[in-house]
Formats: structure tokens, sequence, C-alpha cells
């Protein structure tokens, strides 16, 4: 295991293996009034980070809002129900 898979697994605790032989790492934060953050962190298989962003789900578990953040940091976007 290479160290930043092993600083990946350390930080985001939960992952799922991609098809492409890299992974999706993820871990949630819940906020007070019942909405809650994921972030997401999607690597190659060289462990080479290709996307990070950050999912906004509301207190009913829908997501609303996506603020991607690398490879360009774009901002929050609005879902809207025919987006996801």
């Amino acid at each position: 295991m290479t160290n930043k898979r092993t600083e990946n697994e350390k930080k985001f605790r939960s992952w799922n293996e991609l098809l492409d032989g890299g992974r999706r790492y993820f871990y949630e934060v819940r906020g007070k009034h019942g909405w809650r953050a994921q972030y997401v962190k999607e690597v190659d298989r060289s462990k080479q980070t290709i996307k990070f962003y950050q999912e906004i789900y509301d207190q009913k578990g829908n997501l609303v809002e996506i603020h991607e953040k690398f490879p360009e940091d774009n901002g929050h976007r609005k879902v809207r129900e025919g987006d996801k």
C-alpha cells in the first residue's frame, strides 16, 4: 500500500473501488438542522486526485447542492430534480 492510499484511507475511512482501478473516497459531516455534507475524493489507479467535491443533502436525504472544488473550483451549484 502506498503512502497516498494510507493517508486517504485514514482521512476518509470509506471508499468504493472504481472499474478503472481508481477509488472514490468519502466521509460525511452532519449539520445541526438535519442537513449533511458528504466530501468525495476520486483518484485514478496511480492514486492521483482527479476530482474533489462536496455534496449537500437536506433533512430528507435529498441532494440539493454540489460544490466542485477540484480540478477547478466551480462554486456551489443547486441541484434540480432532473439533474440527479
